[in-house]
């Protein structure tokens, strides 16, 4: 299971270590204390939004950037947990394949007249 937690203290780690700081300085500008910090960057802990900010500013990294990239990679770890084709149940397939492509009068006309309205 991916931990929202975890991509976002991967992603505040990984904004520190580029700035060249130490979690000391990033904690005494954040006002948190060190253990916390380092906490929130092994995933170990769930960070409030004022904390976030708190940590964000410290960075100088608007939280909606830190945000944006935590969504990126949670998606790419969605994609690559997703069930490939194989996995489907049979009778899904099997209803994929015999219902046919465009619809028809004949076919599901309460979804075709769902659709239309």
């Amino acid at each position: 299971m991916i931990l929202l937690r975890q991509l976002l203290g991967d992603v505040l780690r990984r904004l520190r270590v580029r700035q060249g700081r130490t979690l000391r300085e990033v904690s005494t500008l954040a006002r948190v204390s060190l253990g916390y910090l380092s906490e929130v960057e092994r995933g170990q802990k769930e960070a409030s939004s004022e904390l976030l900010a708190s940590i964000c500013g410290a960075l100088g990294v608007p939280l909606s950037q830190v945000l944006r990239e935590v969504s990126d990679q949670f998606a790419l770890a969605e994609l690559q947990a997703a069930p490939v084709l194989a996995e489907v149940p049979e009778h899904e397939r099997l209803l994929s394949e015999t219902v046919p492509g465009p619809m028809s009068d004949s076919v599901f006309p309460e979804v075709k007249d769902m659709v239309a309205a």
